[in-house]
């Protein structure tokens, strides 16, 4: 039996979005497969690894286990909009503490630690572990991604990474 389509509306990284999909359709696949926004990644599809974490209504959810009939009318935020307006404070962070690895995990952390910090903009080391406690990276002891979320403020705003930048945003 086929499912039929229904019309959603919300909105992603500030972009108003309208498009017809079936009600039960997961907000990740609907993020990659229908808005082309890659940077979510899908990990375990369980809600496991938190890889996929996005914000809704400026909160942290894995977006596998959300689906899109559960956001119509949402504020939607993906690390796409993280870099809106060129590459994050956040992000010159990871870059400059080394926190990202083979970024599967990347945008789930990027997305945790975002909420976090723009609720309490000088977090300490339990509150980092908290906020990203949903998000699993098997590459890194973690250390360097706390370092870098609770130095975010720290960032040499005018710091020389831009070859560490095109790596990043896969720009070679």
């Amino acid at each position: 039996m086929l499912k039929s389509k229904e019309e959603f509306h919300f909105s992603v990284n500030g972009k108003e979005i309208r498009l017809y999909s079936n009600p039960s359709d997961r907000l990740s696949k609907v993020l990659r497969e229908n808005l082309e926004l890659k940077g979510t990644k899908i990990g375990c599809n369980a809600g496991d690894c938190g890889s996929c974490t996005v914000l809704i209504n400026s909160e942290p959810y894995c977006s596998c286990l959300v689906t899109v009939a559960k956001v119509n009318g949402s504020k939607i935020e993906t690390v796409e909009g993280l870099n809106n307006k060129g590459i994050s404070d956040l992000q010159k962070s990871f870059l400059k503490h080394g926190a990202a690895q083979c970024g599967i995990c990347t945008p789930g952390l990027l997305m945790s630690a975002s909420s976090l910090i723009r609720k309490n903009p000088r977090p300490n080391k339990k509150d980092v572990e908290e906020a990203l406690s949903g998000v699993l990276c098997r590459c890194t002891g973690y250390q360097k991604i706390i370092s870098a979320v609770m130095n975010v403020h720290s960032c040499d705003k005018d710091e020389k990474i831009s070859f560490y930048k095109k790596i990043y945003l896969n720009e070679l």
